[in-house]
Order: structure tokens, then C-alpha cells, then sequence
């Protein structure tokens, strides 16, 4: 049997192990970490993108042709992957964007914060 990868999601610093092979999606699912995702995992909505820690882009399995066509060559030389279509071949660090409703909402809780500040 081959030894475990160990995954981490950032910013959540939470990490699972899995077998080789497996996609960053299903190990997020694995880890209790939510990668959004609207297509079900066939590199059709973009939504899973993840940011691979820098020095790392080989623990992973090389592109799909799928994930190729709808990166492009900038976005996966910056380390940008589909969580859906990347595979481990190594332990890996990834980073997860924040979800956009999440981050909206920490805004104007932050902007209340500090007009509340401001009034007291």
C-alpha cells in the first residue's frame, strides 16, 4: 500500500490524509473545508479554482486537458488549479478563496463595527 498524502486547506489550516490520486475536491469534502462548486466536478463552472503554495505546483498531478482549457497557461503557471480536476501525487498546501457572500457580509459587519465605533 503507498503511504498517505497529507492535504491542508488554508485559511482554515485543516488537513486530511488521502490515498494518491485524489482530487483536491474530494479531499476539501474529506476535511470539512467547502469548495463551492456548481458544474459537479467536471471542470465546467470554474468555481473550485484553489491557489497551490508557491514552491509546490509539482505535488500535484499535471493538468487535465479540461482544466488546461479553462485555466490557460497564466493561470496554472501562477498556481492556480481546479479543485475538481487536480490530483495529489504528493502532500500539498492549498489556499481556498474566501466565498464571496462570506466575505461581502464580513465587510458590512466590519463597516458596522466601525460606525458603531464612531457614534460611542
Amino acid at each position: 500500500m503507498t503511504n498517505p498524502h497529507k492535504v491542508t486547506f488554508l485559511p482554515d489550516n485543516k488537513s486530511v490524509n488521502v490515498r494518491p490520486g485524489t482530487t483536491l475536491l474530494d479531499a476539501s469534502r474529506r476535511a470539512g473545508v467547502t469548495i463551492r462548486t456548481r458544474c459537479g466536478g467536471v471542470a465546467g463552472c470554474l468555481m473550485c479554482k484553489v491557489q497551490v503554495a508557491e514552491d509546490q505546483a509539482e505535488f500535484l498531478q499535471p493538468p487535465t486537458v479540461a482544466e488546461s482549457r479553462k485555466l490557460g497557461s497564466s493561470m496554472l503557471a501562477e498556481g492556480v488549479r481546479l479543485s475538481c480536476q487536480a490530483r495529489t501525487r504528493n502532500s500539498v498546501t492549498v489556499s481556498v478563496p474566501e466565498d464571496p457572500l462570506k466575505a461581502a457580509i464580513r465587510k458590512r459587519l466590519a463597516e458596522q463595527q466601525q460606525e458603531d465605533d464612531w457614534l460611542n
